[in-house]
């Protein structure tokens, strides 16, 4: 059985568990090990989540199978895409899965269920960013709908950037 709830603060070592796990095992051998390891240790702690869960437009979604948290995900509602006419628009900044659940389809039913909220949120599209060795998750958004239409650096270190695809789906 999956469910899916809205995180509150009162989630923060949950998420930096199920974001320090979830990131390394998509993005892991994307960098040399320290690179890796200093990023989560900035960027997956509770003292950031529990600022991000207290922004009124950022919000995280954990999912369950069967009583277990196995996934998240964060979306900003209204964080407009540059030099784009279509606003307001959502990002979906994150959609993690614990790698042992990747083929029960519980990322599609946290897919759906963060789209849908956006849809609710009066958002007319969703954008996001990709890294271009993630193959699954392309193929993933490519099937619900995404276009690339562009291309994004991300900095895991000031020596090390990521090739990002930049992806939009309108509603």
């Amino acid at each position: 059985m999956i469910t899916i709830r809205k995180a509150t603060t009162s989630d923060t070592a949950l998420l930096t568990s199920l974001g320090t796990t979830t990131f390394v095992e998509s993005h892991g051998n994307s960098a040399s090990k320290a690179i890796i390891d200093a990023y989560v240790m900035e960027k997956f702690t509770p003292e950031t989540f529990l600022q991000e869960l207290t922004v009124p437009n950022q919000i995280f979604f954990i999912v369950y199978h069967h009583q277990n948290a196995v996934g998240y995900s964060k979306i900003i509602w209204n964080n407009n895409l540059p030099h784009s006419p279509l606003q307001p628009i959502a990002k979906l900044e994150r959609l993690y899965i614990l790698k042992e659940y990747y083929n029960l389809k519980i990322g599609k039913a946290l897919f759906e269920f963060t789209i849908n909220a956006a849809k609710q949120q009066h958002q007319k599209g969703v954008w996001l960013y990709v890294w271009t060795e993630n193959k699954r998750a392309i193929r993933f958004y490519q099937k619900a709908g995404f276009e690339t239409i562009g291309s994004y650096n991300f900095q895991l270190s000031p020596s090390h950037a990521n090739p990002n695809h930049q992806l939009l789906m309108t509603f």
